[in-house]
């Protein structure tokens, strides 16, 4: 007779929306990190330091500046997130309560806005709105990533119901990686090496 109180050890298993986005840039990355647990040494890498820098300085001159141009009557900055169901847990750096009564994330990029919004940061937007959603019950139809280097560019990302769907397929994807402790085939795009912390280990 099977246990009645079996739990599945995956389960309580929990990943950022950041590691969503390094399985976006290699889905090798998820094995490293998540199932043979080599750490990424991130805080070495500069970019991501200045980042931080950034983020922080703004974070705290900003925290009841509202953008004239988004209709938000308040604001929520740094909530941590999340959901057992999904695997998620995360912080996003605003949550806009708007005119319409919807809410929205915002998350801010040490990076140049190229007039396009990559597809990784659209999935990221996406997770959030799912974890907003199912912790405020409010609904999220759009999210802002604010492009913070070189001055500041906010573009504007609908987190419609195909996007929140695809993201919650990307994340039983990089769960599947994880349960199954397969190592999966590399990016075929292989400039992207060039620049992961993995390079050295990843044959």
């Amino acid at each position: 007779m099977l246990n009645q109180n079996f739990e599945d050890p995956y389960s309580r298993v929990m990943i950022t929306p950041s590691e969503v986005m390094e399985y976006l840039y290699c889905p090798r990355f998820t094995y490293f990190l998540n199932v043979v647990r080599i750490s990424q040494y991130e805080d070495k890498r500069f970019k991501v330091l200045k980042g931080r820098h950034v983020h922080e300085e703004r974070s705290n001159h900003n925290k009841r500046y509202l953008r004239k141009k988004i209709p938000a009557l308040k604001k929520e900055t740094d909530v941590y997130l999340a959901n057992e169901s999904l695997h998620i847990r995360g912080i996003v750096d605003e949550i806009l309560f708007k005119k319409d009564g919807t809410l929205s994330p915002v998350d801010y990029k040490f990076s140049i806005y190229k007039e396009a919004v990559f597809l990784t940061h659209k999935i990221q937007l996406a997770i959030y709105g799912l974890l907003i959603e199912d912790i405020y019950r409010i609904p999220v139809r759009c999210g802002y990533i604010a492009y913070i280097r070189n001055g500041t560019k906010t573009a504007t990302v609908n987190i419609d119901k195909p996007l929140k769907t695809r993201a919650k397929k990307i994340i039983k994807d990089v769960m599947a990686i994880i349960i199954s402790e397969i190592i999966p085939k590399k990016t075929p795009f292989r400039i992207k090496c060039v620049d992961c912390t993995y390079k050295n280990i990843c044959v």
